[in-house]
C-alpha cells in the first residue's frame, strides 16, 4: 500500500457527538448562550478533531512552501521568477511578514523548498525536497506527472506527520511562488467549474495586459490538458505546482493524525480543494482564516463550505492570514478552558 492510500484510509470525520458536548458546555459558562458566535464554533470543531472537550493550548506551527512555475514564462507575474528563491532565504533569515506574525503568534515556521527553479544553497532553515527545477508550462502540457505529484503530496504528508510527533497540535499552511496564483486559478476554475475570467485575480500586482494574458493562459491550460474536477491528483498533475501538491499532502497528513489545519488563501485554499478531492473527509479538520482580495478565493471558499475568520484585504500569502487566525482559534479554547460556569461562580443562569 502506497503512503498516500495508507493515509487516505486513516482519515475519520471529526467526532459530532464531542461537538455537540463542548456546546452543552459553553452553553454552561456565564453568557447568554450562543454569544461568542463563532468563537463557539471554533472551540467545538477543534474539540471534535482532537476527541476531547477540554483541548489543551495549541502548539501551533506554519508550513510554508515554495516552489517555481514554468506558466510564470507566460508573463503572468509582476515579479521576475528569482524572487520565489530569494523569498525562501528571507523566510530562512526571519525576516519576513510570516516569520514576524509567527513570532507573535507562538508558531514554528517551516520553510521548505518543494522546486525552486536554481538551487539554494544549503540552509539548516530551509528543507529541501526538490520534485525538480520548477513545473512544467501547462500551456504546454501537463504541469507535472502523475509520480511528481504523489511525491509531492507524499512530502507534505511525511513533514505533517513529523510535526504532529514532535507535539505539534495545530497546523498553518503557506505558499510562496511567483506564478502560483496562475495555478491556483487554474484549479479553482477545474474544481468549481467556473470560467476563467471568474477565478482569476491580480495577483502581485500585474496591469491590464498582463491580467488578460493570464486568463487566455488559464483557458489554454485547461483546453489543453482537460483535468478531472473529480480527480485531485489529475488535477494537480495538470494545472497545479510542487508546493500546492505538498501543501495538499500536508492537509491529509494532518487529517490523519487528528490535527486542524488553518489554511492561508487562495493558493492554500486551492492546495485545501485539491486534498478534500483526494479525500473528502479531510473538509472537517478544515479551517479558513481569511478571504483574499483575489475574486477566485470566494468561490474556493464556497466549494471548500467553509466560512473565513477574517476579512483584511490580505494578498500577500506566505500563510500570514493563517497564523493571524491561530490567535482566534488560541482564543476560543482559552474560554473553553478558563472560563467559569453559572454554578461555580454563583450566577443564575437563565435556563434558556
Amino acid at each position: 500500500m502506497s503512503k498516500l492510500i495508507e493515509i487516505c484510509s486513516r482519515i475519520r470525520e471529526p467526532d459530532r457527538r464531542m461537538a455537540e458536548g463542548t456546546q452543552r458546555l459553553l452553553d454552561s459558562k456565564t453568557k447568554p448562550r450562543r454569544s461568542l458566535g463563532r468563537l463557539e464554533d471554533l472551540a467545538c470543531q477543534i474539540s471534535a478533531i482532537r476527541g476531547t472537550s477540554e483541548p489543551d493550548p495549541p502548539r501551533k506551527a506554519i508550513v510554508v512552501m515554495g516552489a517555481d512555475h514554468g506558466v510564470a514564462e507566460e508573463g503572468v507575474s509582476a515579479y521576475p521568477q528569482e524572487v520565489t528563491g530569494q523569498m525562501l532565504l528571507n523566510f530562512a533569515r526571519g525576516g519576513a511578514a510570516i516569520n514576524v506574525l509567527a513570532r507573535h503568534a507562538g508558531a514554528r515556521v517551516v520553510v521548505v523548498d518543494m522546486g525552486v527553479k536554481v538551487p539554494l544553497p544549503a540552509v539548516p532553515e530551509i528543507r529541501a525536497y526538490r520534485i525538480g527545477p520548477g513545473t512544467r508550462n501547462f500551456t504546454k502540457g501537463p504541469a507535472m506527472t502523475r509520480e511528481e505529484v504523489v511525491a509531492a503530496v507524499e512530502v507534505g504528508i511525511q513533514i505533517a506527520e513529523e510535526l504532529v510527533r514532535d507535539g505539534v497540535t495545530l497546523l498553518g499552511i503557506g505558499d510562496m511562488g511567483i506564478g502560483n496564483t496562475t495555478a491556483a486559478s487554474a484549479l479553482a476554475a477545474v474544481f468549481t467549474g467556473a470560467p476563467a475570467e471568474e477565478v482569476a485575480g491580480r495577483g502581485t500586482g500585474i496591469d491590464d495586459m498582463a491580467f488578460k494574458r493570464k486568463i487566455d493562459v488559464i483557458r489554454r491550460g485547461l483546453s489543453v490538458n482537460r483535468p478531472d474536477p473529480q480527480n485531485g491528483i489529475d488535477a494537480l498533475a495538470k494545472v497545479g505546482g510542487f508546493e500546492i501538491a505538498g501543501l495538499a499532502g500536508v492537509v491529509l497528513g494532518g487529517a490523519a493524525s487528528g490535527v486542524p489545519i488553518v489554511v492561508d488563501g487562495f493558493i492554500c485554499g486551492a492546495a485545501a480543494l485539491a486534498a478534500t478531492r483526494i479525500a473528502s473527509l479531510t473538509a472537517g479538520y478544515l479551517i479558513s482564516s481569511h478571504r483574499s482580495v483575489e475574486v477566485g478565493h470566494e468561490l474556493v471558499l464556497q466549494a471548500l463550505g467553509t466560512k473565513p475568520l477574517l476579512d483584511l484585504d490580505l494578498r500577500l500569502g506566505e500563510g500570514t492570514g493563517a497564523v493571524l487566525a491561530m490567535h482566534l482559534v488560541e482564543a476560543s479554547l482559552c474560554i473553553l478552558r478558563e472560563m467559569a460556569t453559572f454554578t461555580a461562580a454563583g450566577v443564575s443562569d437563565s435556563g434558556a
